[in-house]
């Protein structure tokens, strides 16, 4: 009975933690986007640059070419009205946090950010968008 008794106190304790360590990780990745956020509303695409993965950087080579591709496929992410965090998930080795996107004009976007580790520090892999632009209600 005792062995019974410490094998659930273990795993409480256990599940406990995870949920604690799963909270911090996602507390962390919102905070990186939410940085990101920032210096585009500050028009700092310098600064919003930083926040990308060395893949991305490399992709992009440049904040001049990052900001050409935010402004033209991704504008929503310039000065969003109001960000709403839904799940983070783990898949294929990546975390990914769905993130909603409410533009000035009111329309709703729903983005998929690929969220890599590197340094300890969250940087943004990539962002996907999962569905069209609709009005919010």
């Amino acid at each position: 009975m005792r062995g019974v008794f410490i094998s659930v106190v273990f795993g409480l304790v256990l599940t406990f933690v995870s949920a604690l360590s799963a909270s911090a990780q996602q507390t962390e990745i919102e905070g990186t986007i939410n940085l990101q956020f920032d210096a585009f509303k500050a028009d700092d695409f310098a600064g919003a640059f930083e926040f990308a993965s060395p893949n991305l950087q490399l992709l992009f080579q440049s904040p001049e070419n990052f900001k050409r591709m935010i402004t033209t496929g991704y504008p929503m992410v310039q000065r969003p009205a109001e960000v709403t965090y839904l799940e983070l998930r783990e898949f294929a080795g990546s975390m990914w946090q769905k993130v909603q996107i409410i533009d000035g004009k009111g329309y709703s976007h729903l983005l998929d950010y690929e969220m890599v580790q590197i340094d300890e520090e969250w940087r943004i892999a990539s962002v996907r968008m999962l569905n069209a632009p609709a009005v919010s209600a």
